[in-house]
């Protein structure tokens, strides 16, 4: 190996361990890629064993000639082990060492063997979608929605005017109204195994309310700040909330007792979603950090630090065990339970994020600050759709932002709440194909990164 020839040198001991670091930083995390990304990395370990090969030859000798054959995908090498100590020993040059031996060049054969993958990974086609419904009724911006999970016959949003209203899904007709909290309702869940939905605000309280009886039930107290998520266990009776107070409280639903509270956060916790097995919580937070929880242990079995700024919105893929997280410009798609990252989506100057949602026909849906509305095909990242939602006749310009978002249990209509007030529903066209619409331009070069 050419490391043998600085045994003892200090300069050699300082680049072999830049060396390890660079790998470490770099390149760490391919320990925890997919199985179908793996074999990717096996082939080019592949080469740096030929590449070691080579070089301990050349050390041995002494000299030698000969090149690297082009195919295997390695750029040709120095004539003789005496230059490729040279080479090494120059500190100045020692970063560009590290890049050849990491990062070889590869030859055209290369390229176009991978290029034609990428070509095979073509994102898979989805209709577009088109504004179906409008629905007034709100006198505040509608921060939250959820749908019926059993019957898919009716749903729930909640809104800045500290009210939440039932609608038909059907018709988009109001069947009730729950007035209960004094401040901004910022989360709802609604549960598929109990006639309950629960409500958190700014009011610092979580209530349960009876959906037959149409009333509060429970209160739990308990949180020092406003309550912005809620999420209810798929398996145990307990639910999951969190907000300004920057820790995770699990409750029992019917003693209102807080079983275990999660500290870890160091900002204001934007969502919290619940899952039937480890990490049975995932949280995001203006702390720019997503965190998966051990609820046994009480603490995060992972941080996920790959975001910049606030991580405001999360989703749970309904038929794979794996989460969306999303921030300003940036959306993420990560493997549970070892929360290795799949795919870098195409968010590019999207601007801040309020709320993803996804179904399962693998579309994701990001509703921007802005007024965009943005569709991805989840398993490539690659954008299909990009339109604007108008906002109501008497409001502002400024009052366009997409606040929530969900999808109907069929995943075939999309309910958006929004800052003007509104509530819209969203349906695929039916009538398009896949000549007519081919939707927005897929560049293999720029569009998914599945590690």
């Amino acid at each position: 190996m050419v490391e043998d020839d600085y045994k003892g040198e200090s300069l050699g001991e300082i680049d072999e361990f830049y060396s390890r670091i660079r790998w470490n930083n770099q390149f760490s995390y391919m320990a925890t890629l997919p199985s179908h990304l793996q074999r990717e990395i096996e082939d080019r370990k592949s080469l740096l064993a030929r590449y070691d090969t080579y070089t301990s030859k050349l050390t041995a000798s002494g000299s030698g000639s000969e090149k690297v054959p082009s195919q295997d995908g390695l750029k040709s090498l120095p004539k003789t082990s005496q230059e490729l100590i040279t080479k090494k020993d120059q500190n100045a040059q020692a970063s560009t060492f590290v890049d050849e031996i990491f990062q070889p060049k590869v030859s055209e054969e290369f390229i176009v063997k991978r290029y034609e993958k990428l070509l095979s990974q073509k994102p898979e086609w989805h209709a577009p979608w088109k504004l179906s419904r409008v629905i007034n009724g709100h006198l505040g911006w509608v921060r939250c929605a959820a749908i019926d999970p059993v019957n898919n016959e009716w749903f729930i949003t909640g809104s800045n005017d500290t009210t939440m209203k039932v609608w038909d899904l059907a018709t988009g007709k109001l069947r009730t109204t729950l007035a209960g909290h004094v401040m901004t309702v910022r989360d709802i869940a609604i549960s598929d195994r109990h006639p309950y939905l629960f409500s958190v605000s700014e009011d610092k309280t979580v209530k349960c309310w009876d959906l037959e009886k149409n009333q509060i039930i429970r209160d739990y107290y308990g949180h020092l700040s406003g309550v912005r998520t809620v999420s209810i266990h798929p398996t145990l009776d307990l639910i999951a909330t969190a907000g300004r107070d920057s820790v995770i409280k699990l409750w029992d639903i019917r003693t209102r007792v807080p079983v275990i509270t999660l500290v870890g956060h160091k900002g204001p916790i934007n969502q919290v979603q619940c899952t039937p097995v480890d990490p049975q919580i995932v949280s995001s937070s203006t702390d720019a950090t997503v965190r998966l929880w051990d609820v046994v242990a009480g603490k995060a079995m992972k941080v996920l630090t790959h975001h910049k700024r606030s991580v405001r919105a999360t989703a749970l893929h309904p038929k794979e065990f794996s989460v969306a997280s999303a921030c300003t410009d940036d959306i993420r798609s990560w493997g549970l339970v070892e929360g290795s990252l799949l795919t870098n989506f195409e968010s590019e100057k999207t601007g801040i994020i309020n709320t993803l949602s996804i179904n399962q026909d693998d579309v994701l849906f990001a509703g921007g600050d802005n007024g965009i509305l943005s569709f991805y095909d989840y398993k490539s990242g690659h954008k299909y759709q990009s339109l604007a939602t108008k906002e109501m006749v008497g409001s502002l310009e400024g009052e366009r932002s997409v606040l929530c978002s969900t999808f109907d249990k069929t995943g075939l209509r999309l309910i958006t709440g929004e800052a003007d007030k509104s509530i819209k529903i969203w349906k695929q066209d039916e009538t398009a194909t896949k000549m007519s619409e081919p939707g927005l331009e897929w560049n293999p070069n720029l569009s998914t990164k599945r590690f």
